[in-house]
């Protein structure tokens, strides 16, 4: 198999990780220590989503994503890629995240971009992402990362370091309009009121980016989080953009995974969103060129009915990640 239909660089850097100089300081080491000994799996994950774009640079242009992953998680992520490729392996470790993470850069893009004008974009879950120092289409948008407070200020550290290094390309560079951070769980009840307290306006218009978060809910948390969204057609243009698993994915792992849906483009319009668009990896609009050989797992899947959940060829589970944008205006929602 080619280079190029499972993704990777024809480029053999793939066998030998450099790693940047910054992430061996002190300060850097002492930080990433704090998060591998007291981070829980959903905090950490975090930094498993930052490795993945790090480790394909050559499709997502993330420069600080070796300084918000760390060592730890590089190296896992390394070897998981290396044994992918020394076996010939159809699918590459982080194929998925990279995938997702183009899918979501690329609607945020058309999203603001429709809005003709300022919008503001909340990241709920944010964990590690640096959008708001990588994406030239925020230049006019007000950002909105909102995580545990923990999370947030170990990010925040992690750039500052980034300004006290020598290499000038590093240092942190803001392309939103501006960026406010905002301590808050999802899971309690209180969110949106910090997130209005941090600036939030609820009659802009609103991109609501629920990237590798919503499974880790529970079903209420998960249903009251998009409820609160779709209460907000009402008052302005809104967009979500999220990614569902189906209910076999979250056996994958029952201890982290909870919240899922078979049919989310049926669960949203039911909660208040007007037009709905799902995609499955592989489709058109979720491909970047990255899934080529047409007998990867998730081509396969794409020729499969969503209702069915388990592989007829092999009887495994059928685990699906609906990437979806749904939205609704508020002459729709009056109506």
């Amino acid at each position: 198999m080619s280079d190029q239909e499972n993704g990777l660089q024809e480029d053999p850097q793939w066998l030998e990780l450099k790693l940047p100089r910054l992430l061996y300081t002190d300060t850097v080491q002492g930080l990433h220590a704090t998060i591998q000994s007291e981070w829980d799996s959903l905090r950490r994950s975090a930094c498993q989503t930052a490795a993945g774009r790090a480790l394909w640079k050559h499709v997502i242009h993330d420069p600080f994503a070796d300084l918000l992953a760390g060592e730890t998680y590089l190296k896992s992520f390394h070897e998981k890629i290396k044994n992918d490729r020394l076996k010939n392996a159809r699918e590459t470790s982080g194929v998925i995240l990279a995938v997702r993470t183009l899918w979501f850069d690329s609607k945020i893009e058309a999203a603001l971009s429709s809005f003709n004008g300022e919008g503001q974009v909340v990241l709920l879950g944010a964990g590690m992402d640096a959008r708001a120092y990588r994406l030239s289409c925020l230049k006019e948008s007000d950002v909105f990362e909102v995580d545990f407070p923990e999370v947030l200020e170990v990010k925040t550290t992690l750039l500052k370091a980034a300004t006290e290094t020598i290499d000038e390309h590093l240092h942190p560079r803001i392309t939103a309009k501006s960026l406010n951070r905002v301590a808050a769980d999802i899971r309690n009840n209180d969110w949106l009121e910090k997130l209005q307290i941090s600036g939030f306006v609820p009659e802009k218009n609103t991109v609501w980016v629920l990237e590798g978060i919503l499974y880790y809910l529970s079903h209420s948390h998960a249903t009251q989080v998009l409820s609160i969204i779709a209460d907000k057609c009402a008052l302005a243009r809104t967009v979500l953009l999220a990614d569902f698993m189906n209910k076999p994915s979250t056996t994958l792992s029952n201890s982290i995974f909870h919240f899922y849906s078979d049919w989310p483009d049926h669960l949203l319009p039911s909660l208040g969103f007007s037009h709905v668009k799902l995609s499955q990896l592989g489709d058109p609009d979720a491909h970047f060129g990255l899934m080529n050989d047409p007998l990867n797992l998730f081509n396969k899947l794409r020729s499969l009915p969503r209702s069915v959940q388990t592989h007829p060829d092999d009887g495994t589970p059928c685990c699906r990640l609906y990437l979806v944008e749904a939205s609704g205006l508020p002459s729709q929602s009056n109506q």
